[in-house]
């Protein structure tokens, strides 16, 4: 069938004008707040328009009212539009994916997206993050300008020496106090990325793991200016015999010892974060990282409550997210069996339940109490959720410490028959893309190649059940020896769903690195190990059920509206009486505590009241799954005994072999490969070191490269 012959329906043309409304609407919502940050260091802001905010909303909310109204409110709403927006794209598109006909009308991949920078500390750039980096950097440049120009028009040689200061003293003074002010505009954005389910970056077409790179631009600039805010006050107190003030923790106004906590706290972490430590000692890496906590509360206790409602919104979402993911956590899940390969590598099977869907290459979180309580670790799902949807996949290599403890476990001739093991996710594109390509080349080295395997099995899968023309498929994968030619064994769906790969224009160029002779029908077969879940064991599911996007929506609005009752009740009969009504003036640091302890009480309340509605549900669909399993554990040795369904499951292995050419004792010529290929759609897709992404980005923007458009996946988890 062809794709760009098949029509929308009546409904997908519904959903797809309430779509673009709210595209259009978060857009209006969201330039509005990029203009309040543009006008927030000007004194039109600071002295006519806040005051003004703040005189009407002080009674009820405090002074963070207005705050709140400005900063705050405008992204959460985008997320909740966010949460609706994901909900009817995926109801919209029947089995999940981009409706066919969006495909033939996004055939053509824009010229944003083309690359502008290969190699350097920014790493692979396209034309569309060039532009908002620049862009940022300008909202930064004019915020320090115009914070400079204001504070250093009312210093003047006799207002400063009316505090014992020569003028440069008392700039340096205010130069410290506006480079923090730009830090927190970093702040604002920084946590953004890393909210693993977050509703806003589905709507930009982003996936968290494709956004790591962005969190640690903002992380290196806002520790640069905060780290320049420190050393620049520590001069100014040493110039003017006033190192005593390291030592102030205020009532009200600035906490200096509860910023330097943060500050030392920010410093481990990104010490921590420096690529040499993060390879060689991952797990300081991971651990200190565990600061942020430390770094976020004694930052609020350090500006207080009022100023730390321009960094909220990032950071509430990043809470509702972590909160979340926790509550997924304390449940163990039911592994199923796993496949080990020569090449210290296992492929582990989960059972899942039937409503759990998930697009190509997402990711999931998994921890094996036995070998860390505390060390989560990214994989990507090779499984389909159509094609297998009873079951789950990942596979691991055993490169860092705790994989290869996890390939020792499995490996041993006295393999165990239980594993306790949590998951997080999965997490990944809200839609894909893959049909408006002619071609998809997939580059890859070792385990690099498990990306590809979830966009070939859901290629498989379209080809199979709707007979959907799908595009010419080359998988070109580096090994360094002939065993990891095993993995190409996982491409194979390990279940029992008949499918056919003869239709799929499929070709594998293997490159063993290494100079070896081994023929590909002959290498060594996979080892099957069959798991004993306990009964307490639960299939992967939606911590929020089949609706888990409207009940995010649900958990974002009444827990922000949960926070401001409790925050109104706080202000009314707490603080008021004593601001107003004595002579005594309320704390600062416990006003930050309060608030803290707000927001923490309303986040958990809602998130905890949706999960236990949805608790429900899946322990009867768990229940399920056990029973249906149970039943059916009895015939599955009758079912691998049966000469006919031998020969059928073979089918697909023949197809696979036919497929596939190994090349010995050489490295893909990878500018040759790509540059030969003909066609004005090449999606060019590579997973694997940095050097081979950087090649195949570099030829990829050449001129010779304007039909090949490029995509990276490159395990920054």
């Amino acid at each position: 069938m062809d794709v760009e012959a098949v029509k929308r329906s009546p409904s997908q043309e519904k959903y797809g004008r309430v779509q673009s409304a709210i595209r259009l609407l978060v857009l209006v919502v969201f330039l509005g707040w990029i203009f309040v940050w543009i006008v927030t260091p000007t004194n039109t802001y600071q002295q006519k328009w806040q005051p003004r905010l703040q005189a009407k909303t002080n009674s009820i909310f405090g002074a963070q009212g207005a705050m709140l109204l400005v900063y705050t409110f405008p992204i959460l709403f985008i997320a909740v539009l966010g949460c609706v927006y994901v909900h009817i794209a995926k109801k919209g598109n029947g089995f999940g994916k981009e409706s066919c006909s969006s495909y033939g009308k996004k055939r053509e991949v824009s010229i944003w997206k083309r690359l502008v920078l290969v190699r350097g500390p920014l790493g692979i750039v396209s034309g569309t993050e060039m532009v908002f980096l620049l862009m940022f950097i300008v909202l930064l440049v004019w915020s320090f300008s115009i914070y400079l120009h204001n504070g250093f028009a009312k210093i003047t040689h006799k207002s400063a020496a009316e505090h014992g200061l020569k003028v440069w003293e008392k700039k340096l003074d205010i130069a410290s106090v506006r480079l923090a002010l730009v830090g927190n505009i970093c702040l604002a954005f920084l946590f953004f990325p890393v909210a693993r389910g977050s509703s806003v970056l589905p709507l930009l077409g982003l996936t968290p793991e494709s956004c790591i790179k962005y969190h640690i631009w903002l992380g290196n600039v806002a520790m640069t200016l905060f780290t320049a805010h420190g050393i620049c006050f520590i001069i100014y107190w040493t110039v003017t015999d006033k190192l005593s003030k390291m030592l102030e923790w205020k009532k009200t106004g600035i906490s200096n010892v509860a910023g330097e906590v943060a500050l030392l706290a920010g410093l481990s972490m990104w010490i921590a974060t420096i690529p040499r430590n993060r390879r060689k000692v991952f797990e300081l890496f991971f651990y200190t990282h565990y600061l942020y906590t430390l770094f976020i509360v004694f930052f609020i206790f350090h500006v207080g409550i009022f100023y730390a409602c321009t960094i909220l919104p990032g950071f509430y979402l990043f809470l509702v997210d972590r909160y979340l993911r926790f509550l997924q956590s304390r449940r163990r899940v039911r592994l199923v069996s796993a496949r080990v390969l020569p090449c210290e590598t296992v492929e582990l099977n989960f059972s899942k339940s039937h409503d759990l869907t998930y697009n190509p290459t997402s990711i999931m979180f998994i921890n094996v109490p036995s070998i860390s309580k505390l060390q989560w670790h990214p994989f990507t799902i090779t499984s389909n959720s159509n094609l297998e949807p009873k079951m789950m996949s990942i596979v691991i290599k055993g490169e860092g410490t705790w994989s290869q403890k996890l390939y020792q476990m499995l490996s041993t001739p006295s393999a165990i028959d239980h594993l306790n093991v949590s998951v997080e996710g999965p997490y990944g594109p809200a839609s894909t893309n893959y049909l408006r390509y002619d071609t998809i080349v997939m580059v890859s080295g070792g385990s690099g190649i498990t990306p590809f395997i979830s966009i070939i099995r859901e290629l498989l899968y379209l080809n199979t059940t709707f007979r959907y023309r799908t595009p010419k498929v080359i998988l070109i994968c580096a090994f360094k020896n002939s065993y990891y030619l095993s993995m190409l064994d996982l491409i194979l769906p390990n279940s029992g769903t008949p499918y056919d790969m003869s239709n799929m224009q499929l070709q594998i160029k293997a490159y063993i690195t290494r100079k070896e002779e081994h023929r590909l029908e002959n290498h060594i077969h996979l080892q099957q190990i069959w798991f004993k879940p306990k009964a307490t064991d639960a299939p992967i599911s939606a911590i929020l059920g089949p609706n888990n996007w409207l009940w995010l929506c649900a958990i974002i609005s009444s827990s922000f509206i949960i926070f401001l009752i409790l925050i109104g009740i706080i202000t009314r009969f707490i603080i008021f009486p004593i601001d107003h009504n004595s002579n005594k003036i309320f704390s600062q640091p416990l006003r930050s505590f309060l608030n803290i302890f707000a927001i923490c009480v309303s986040i958990s309340m809602a998130a905890s009241a949706a999960v236990l509605w949805n608790k429900k549900y899946n322990d009867r669909e768990a229940k399920q799954i056990q029973n249906l399993e149970g039943s059916s554990s009895a015939e599955s040795p009758k079912l691998n005994t049966d000469e006919g369904d031998k020969e059928l499951e073979s089918l697909p292995q023949q197809s696979l072999v036919q497929a596939t050419k190994v090349h010995y004792g050489a490295r893909p010529d990878l500018r040759r490969l790509l540059l030969e290929l003909e066609g004005s759609r090449v999606g060019v897709f590579v997973s694997g070191p940095k050097k081979m992404r950087q090649e195949v980005a570099a030829i990829c923007s050449s001129d010779l490269g304007e039909n090949l458009h490029f995509e990276s996946f490159s395990f920054n988890w």
